[in-house]
């Protein structure tokens, strides 16, 4: 029986969501460990990769059980119980054999965190401090990443992919109980990609963005930090 597995994980201290030969270290690693002690041998098949620091709200993982394991909501608690706190499954739902997490997605929905003040020990892993953030402009340039782009200069250098083009739905920003919220919706995003958005966002001006975003110049541009990006949902519809 084919499953989803929607998940909440604090990235913090993995080394990125994908399983590595070298490290159980990572998100799906230890998902898959727990797995075994519990004789379900599946690989986990997530929507798609974060980054070391990087953290999620609602990614989406299939996994195919074995048939002695049924009671979905049983299994469930029993994951929770044995999975590190860092890992929350949020619900497992059985699906069409022909759900698979990353191809079926139709859409990714990525937020950034920013807080204007000094950082503190309480929320340094979940935010980005900044000293100060001109807001409108921020409100305003964000809205320049909407449509389709060659994003090949918004790419961490070394991915190995076919296609550099993307298509951004959405994009806005805005201010909630004290944190700026940036959101970005597309069809997929390159290894990094929202990092480097970000980071031009706070250091380039608009015009400078359409530069990059045109592939006409390329900036020198340093990605946002880690620990303020949330993979929040995956839309299937």
């Amino acid at each position: 029986m084919r499953c989803t597995l929607t998940i909440a994980y604090n990235g913090t201290d993995f080394l990125g969501s994908q399983t590595q030969k070298s490290s159980k270290n990572t998100v799906l690693g230890q998902i898959e460990h727990v797995l075994k002690e519990i004789n379900i041998d599946s690989k986990v098949i997530a929507s798609g990769r974060t980054d070391r620091g990087v953290h999620a709200t609602g990614q989406v993982c299939h996994i195919d059980l074995p048939p002695f394991w049924s009671d979905l909501q049983k299994l469930t608690k029993i994951l929770n119980e044995m999975l590190p706190p860092s890992i929350h499954v949020k619900n497992i739902k059985a699906v069409d054999d022909s759900f698979h997490a990353r191809y079926s997605a139709k859409k990714r929905l990525y937020r950034y965190v920013i807080k204007e003040a000094q950082s503190n020990p309480f929320e340094d892993n979940f935010v980005t401090f900044l000293d100060s953030v001109d807001f409108e402009t921020l409100k305003k340039n964000i809205k320049l990443f909407q449509g389709e782009f060659d994003f090949k200069n918004f790419m961490k250098s070394g991915s190995d992919i076919k296609s550099t083009l993307r298509v951004i739905y959405r994009t806005f920003a805005y201010r909630h109980k004290g944190f700026i919220i940036l959101s970005f919706e597309a069809n997929g995003f390159l290894r990094s990609q929202i990092r480097l958005m970000v980071g031009a966002l706070l250091t380039l001006n608009a015009d400078e963005i359409i530069q990059q975003l045109t592939c006409k110049k390329k900036y020198k541009i340093k990605p946002a930090k880690s620990n303020g990006l949330y993979l929040a949902k995956i839309k299937y519809l």
